[in-house]
C-alpha cells in the first residue's frame, strides 16, 4: 500500500498572520491529510509541508515566501494551465489533493469589503486515486475502483461495495472474512475506504490507498437513506435485497464522493448485486503467480491479459481485463459467451467489418462520467454524439443477421433509443469541437439564427477593423502601421516609436495608450466603436454557446444510465471479437463443458510463454493432461527447467480463459466447472510482513487445504523446498495426502521429491507423470514432454552444469552424490520405513478430539447487536461464571 504521507502543519498561534495566511490555514483544517492546491493568480501554490513533499514528488522548485515563526515559509507552486500532469504525478504517488479555488472575482470582493478585501477561497474539490474522471488521470484501458469494506457482526460476512465513478458501474458483494483477501485481488481498488476503528487486515496489504473515514459513514440506516436520495428512489428494492453490511459499504462509497466532490454530482448507476458463487474465487497469491492481468513486477505487458488483448476500444480492453479477473462459474452464462464468440469466430468478414466499426468509435463510457460530474466539455459531446451513432448503425446491420447468438439477441436492443439525441448533437456540434469550451466555436452555424446574427456581427466588425487599418496607413504614411489586440488593452494601433510624432499630434485623431521599447500604442474613437461591436457580438456569442453547451449536457446526463447500457453492450461486443480473432490467429479451440470434476485436455499450450518463444522463432512443445474423479491427482517429477512449473500453469490459465468464456489454446478441452483456483507455484520473501520465502509458501498451502473443495483446481509446485530436506519431504507427504483424501480436489502436483512416488501404492486417485530429458554427450537435452510414470532420476548436476557451474564443483558434487547414491541404496534413503506408515484417513479418525473451551463457546453464542443493555450485562455475569467453574 502506498499510503498517503502525513501533510498537515501546526496553525501558527502568531496573531500577525497575514488575513492570506489566515485564509491558507482554515482551508489547510478543512483538508486534512490531503495536500492543498491553493489558488493565486495563475498557479495553484502549495505552503509548508506540502510544499516540500510536492516539490520532493514532482521534482520542482522549492522557494519560500515570508516567514512563520521567524522561520521563511516553503512554497513551490504549478501552473493552473498544466496542473492535471502535476496532479497525475501526485496521486500516483499516493498523495490525495485538495483543490481550493477563488470563488469569486476581485470586483466581487471590492464590493464585499473594500479595495483591500481578501478573494474568498474554498476547497471545491479532492482529488484522489480512486475518484478521478479526468482523460489525463486515468489509465484508458484499465477501471479505476474506489472500494468501501464494512462489517455486521450479527450477519458474519464482510461487505464490499465497489464503484468506477469514470463510467458509473457501481457493484457489491457479501463475502465470508476468509474471502475478502481474493475479493480486494479481484477488484484491485485504487482506494479503499474502512471505518476508524476497523481492524487492518493482512488483505489490505496490495491496495494502493487505505482511506480510514468516520465510523457513521459506515451506518447501514444513514446509509440506505443516502443511497436512496442519490438515486431519487424512495426505495431500494427496486434494485435488489441488500443486507445491513452491503448498505453500510455503499453508503460509505456514497459518503466519500460527497465529500470529495464537495457536494457535486457524481456518476453511479443503479448499483449491482453479486453473488460470491457465481464466480471463481482466486487469491491474491494465485493471481500473482498466474499473472492474469498484471505481472509480478505490476506491468501489464507479459501477461494474459497484455498478450491476449485484441480489444480496439478502451471500454472492451476494461471489460476484458474484469472478465479474467472474474471467471464465472455460471454455467449458462459461459456458454452464452462462448456461443457469441464462435459465431465470430466462423466469420472472418462478420468479425472484420465489427471489430472495424468498434476501432472507429470513442470512449463514450468515461465521456460520459465527467459530463455527469460537471467536468466535460463539448469534445466529450461529440464523443457521446459519435459513438451512439455508430451504436446505431451497428444495432442497423446486426438486426439484419439470421440466427444470432442468443447473447447478442439479448444485447441489440441496448443500443436502441438514442436517436433523438444523436440526431441533436449532430445539428448543434461542429466535427471536432474544441476540448476547451471558454473561447466557443464549437456550435454549428444554422443551429441557432441568433448565434449565426452575432458572428457575423464579429465577423463584419473584424472586417470593418482591417479596413480601418489600411485607411489609416494611407492617411499617415506610416506602411508599418498595425491595428492589434491584446487582453489588456484591446484593439489598439502600434507604430514604430520613430514614426509616433505624427499620431502624438493633436490634430490626428489618435490617442496615446502605452509607450514601449521600439513601438507606440495609440487609440482612436473609430477603432474604438468598431472594436466594441466586435467585443460585445463575441461576448454575447460565447454566452450563447455556453447555454447551448448547457442544454445539451443536461440533455445527455438525462439519459445517462440508457447511454451507459449502450456502452457496456458496445464492449462485449468488442471482447467477443477480439477473443475470436486471437482465437483464430493462434488455433485455440472452444472448450466442451461437462459435468462432474474434470479436466481433459489435449495439446495444451502456455499462452504466455508461447508468445515469447513466437517472437524468436522458437516452437513451444505442446501437453496432455486428463484429470477425472479416478485420477484426479497427478505427480509430476522431472529436472529443473523441463517445464513443469509451465505444465502447472497452463492448465490453470486454460481453466480461467473457459470460464471467462474464450477459446483456450490447446487442440481440444473438457472442462467439468472449477469453483475455486489455487496456484502455489513459487515464492519469495515478504519482508515487510516479517515472512520468509519458507513462511509465504506454507501460508498458501494452508489456505488451499482449508477452503479447496471437490470441485476446485490446484497447482502445487515445490512444496516442502525451503525447510530442511526431512522436514521438506514429511511437509510435502502429508500435503499430497491431505489433497488426496481430504479436499479430494483436481490437483497437479511438481516435485523433486521422488520419495513421494511411493504414494501411488497407496492412493487410488494419485499417477505418476514426469517430464521428458536425456544426456547426449555429457548434454542435457529438456524436451519438455509429459511421459507417465516416475522420473529416473532428478539431472540436477547437468542443470548445474548447462547453467555455468565450475566443473570442478560438478566434478566434486558427482562423487559426493555417488556416497549419497551408495547409501540410499543400504539404508532404504529418506523415505525408508515410510511404508509402514497408517493410511491418512485412518491418522484423522484416530486423531482425539480437542477439549472444548467453555467459555469460547458461551462467548460464540452471544449476538451482541441483538442485545439490549440489560441482556448485555446479564450476558457479561454469565461469562463471569463460566469463567469461575472453568
Amino acid at each position: 500500500m502506498s499510503a498517503s504521507v502525513a501533510l498537515s502543519a501546526a496553525k501558527p498561534s502568531s496573531p500577525a498572520a497575514t488575513p492570506m495566511m489566515a485564509q491558507y490555514w482554515s482551508l489547510k483544517e478543512k483538508a486534512g491529510d490531503c495536500m492543498l492546491f491553493y489558488r493565486m493568480g495563475d498557479f495553484f501554490e502549495l505552503f509548508f509541508d506540502d510544499a516540500k513533499a510536492a516539490a520532493a514528488t514532482l521534482d520542482i522548485a522549492l522557494t519560500s515566501r515570508g516567514e512563520h515563526d521567524g522561520q521563511p515559509v516553503p512554497m513551490c507552486g504549478v501552473p493552473v494551465h498544466s496542473a492535471e500532469s502535476y496532479l497525475a504525478r501526485l496521486i500516483r504517488a499516493g498523495h490525495r489533493v485538495a483543490i481550493a479555488e477563488q470563488v469569486e472575482t476581485p470586483a466581487e470582493a471590492k464590493a464585499r469589503g473594500g479595495s483591500k478585501a481578501l478573494v474568498a477561497r474554498d476547497i471545491v474539490r479532492f482529488v484522489t486515486a480512486g475518484t478521478l474522471t479526468e482523460e489525463a488521470l486515468l489509465e484508458g484501458r484499465s477501471a479505476n475502483r474506489l472500494a468501501a469494506l464494512a462489517e455486521v457482526g450479527s450477519e458474519g460476512l464482510v461487505a464490499i461495495a465497489a464503484a468506477d465513478i469514470s463510467t458509473g458501474r457501481f457493484e457489491v458483494v457479501a463475502v465470508p472474512r476468509e474471502a475478502v483477501d481474493a475479493e480486494l485481488a479481484r477488484l484491485a481498488p485504487s482506494e479503499l475506504l474502512v471505518g476508524e476503528g476497523a481492524e487492518t487486515l493482512p488483505a489490505w496489504g496490495g491496495v494502493r490507498q487505505l482511506v480510514r473515514r468516520p465510523q457513521g459513514d459506515f451506518a447501514s440506516g444513514p446509509g440506505q437513506r443516502r443511497l436512496e436520495a442519490l438515486f431519487g428512489v424512495q426505495t431500494l428494492d427496486g434494485f435488489g435485497q441488500f443486507s445491513r453490511g452491503e448498505l453500510a459499504a455503499m453508503g460509505a462509497v456514497a459518503a466519500y464522493l460527497d465529500h470529495v466532490g464537495t457536494g457535486g454530482t457524481v456518476f453511479l448507476q443503479p448499483p449491482v448485486r453479486h453473488l460470491a458463487s457465481g464466480r471463481m474465487a482466486i487469491d491474491a497469491a494465485t493471481r500473482e503467480s498466474l499473472e492474469l492481468v498484471r505481472t509480478m513486477a505490476g506491468a501489464r505487458d507479459g501477461s494474459l491479459l497484455g498478450t491476449i488483448d485484441r480489444t480496439v476500444t478502451a471500454a472492451g480492453a476494461r471489460l476484458l481485463a474484469d472478465d479474467l479477473a472474474s471467471p464465472l462459474t455460471d454455467r449458462d452464462a459461459i456458454l452464452d459467451r462462448l456461443d457469441l464468440v464462435d459465431a465470430l469466430a466462423r466469420d472472418a468478414l462478420w468479425r472484420g467489418d465489427l471489430r472495424a466499426t468498434l476501432r472507429a468509435l470513442p470512449d463514450a463510457g468515461r465521456a460520459l462520467g465527467r459530463l455527469v460530474a460537471g467536468r466535460g466539455g463539448p469534445r466529450d459531446l461529440a464523443q457521446l454524439r459519435d459513438a451512439l451513432a455508430g451504436a446505431r448503425m451497428l444495432r442497423e446491420r446486426l438486426g439484419r443477421r439470421p440466427d444470432l447468438p442468443p447473447l447478442l439477441a439479448r444485447l441489440l436492443p441496448g443500443l436502441d433509443g438514442h436517436g433523438a439525441l444523436v440526431d441533436e448533437l449532430t445539428r448543434a456540434l461542429i466535427e471536432t469541437p474544441p476540448v476547451d469550451a471558454a473561447q466557443g466555436g464549437y456550435v454549428a452555424e444554422g443551429y441557432d439564427h441568433a448565434l449565426d446574427a452575432l458572428r457575423e456581427t464579429a465577423r463584419d466588425g473584424r472586417k470593418a477593423i482591417a479596413a480601418l487599418e489600411a485607411d489609416y496607413r494611407d492617411r499617415t504614411g506610416i506602411a508599418s502601421l498595425k491595428i492589434r489586440h491584446n487582453g489588456v488593452l484591446g484593439y489598439h494601433v502600434e507604430v514604430p516609436a520613430k514614426h509616433a510624432d505624427a499620431l502624438m499630434a493633436p490634430e490626428s485623431g489618435f490617442t496615446h495608450r502605452q509607450t514601449l521599447a521600439g513601438v507606440v500604442r495609440f487609440n482612436s474613437s473609430d477603432l474604438h466603436d468598431a472594436a466594441s461591436r466586435v467585443t460585445q457580438a463575441g461576448v454575447h456569442a460565447i454566452a450563447a454557446e455556453a447555454a447551448h453547451l448547457e442544454a445539451l449536457t443536461a440533455a445527455a446526463v438525462a439519459r445517462r444510465e440508457a447511454i451507459a447500457a449502450s456502452c457496456d453492450v458496445l464492449a462485449r461486443l468488442d471482447v467477443a471479437a477480439a477473443l475470436a480473432d486471437h482465437a483464430m490467429s493462434h488455433n485455440w479451440c472452444r472448450p466442451d463443458l461437462v459435468d462432474g470434476p474434470c479436466l481433459d485436455v489435449t495439446g495444451g499450450r502456455h499462452p504466455v510463454v508461447e508468445a515469447a518463444l513466437a517472437k524468436s522463432g522458437e516452437r513451444f512443445v505442446p501437453n496432455d493432461v486428463a484429470l477425472s474423479q479416478a485420477d484426479r491427482l497427478w505427480l509430476v517429477t522431472g529436472p529443473n527447467m523441463g517445464g513443469k512449473s509451465t505444465f502447472l500453469r497452463q492448465n490453470a490459465l486454460i481453466v480461467v480463459l473457459a470460464q471467462a468464456g474464450g477459446f483456450v489454446p490447446a487442440s481440444a478441452v473438457k472442462l467439468g466447472l472449477v469453483d475455486r483456483l489455487f496456484s502455489r507455484v513459487g515464492a519469495s520473501d515478504n519482508l515487510a510482513r516479517g515472512r520468509s520465502t519458507f513462511m509465504v509458501e506454507m501460508v498458501e498451502t494452508a489456505a488451499i487445504l482449508a477452503q479447496a473443495t471437490p470441485n476446485s483446481f490446484v497447482i502445487l509446485d515445490e512444496v516442502g523446498r525451503g525447510t530442511s530436506t526431512y522436514d521438506g519431504l514429511a511437509l510435502a507427504w502429508a500435503v499430497v495426502e491431505a489433497v488426496h483424501e481430504v479436499n479430494q480436489c483436481r490437483c497437479l502436483f511438481a516435485t523433486h521429491y521422488h520419495e513421494l512416488t511411493r504414494l501411488a501404492e497407496s492412493l487410488g486417485a494419485l499417477s505418476l507423470h514426469h517430464v521428458r530429458a536425456r544426456e547426449w554427450q555429457g548434454d542435457l537435452v529438456l524436451l519438455h514432454e509429459l511421459a507417465d510414470g516416475p522420473a529416473d532420476r532428478s539431472y540436477g548436476l547437468a542443470v548445474a552444469r548447462l547453467a555455468g557451474v565450475s566443473p570442478k564443483v560438478v566434478k566434486r558434487a558427482e562423487a559426493v552424490l555417488a556416497k549419497l547414491e551408495a547409501g540410499r541404496e543400504k539404508t532404504g534413503g529418506l523415505a525408508a520405513g515410510l511404508d509402514d506408515l497408517p493410511l491418512f484417513a485412518a491418522t484423522l479418525a484416530a486423531e482425539p478430539e480437542a477439549a472444548k473451551d467453555a467459555l469460547r463457546e458461551t462467548l460464540a453464542g452471544i449476538d451482541p447487536d441483538a442485545l439490549t443493555p440489560r441482556e448485555a450485562l446479564d450476558a457479561l455475569y454469565r461469562l463471569k461464571q463460566v469463567e469461575a467453574g472453568a
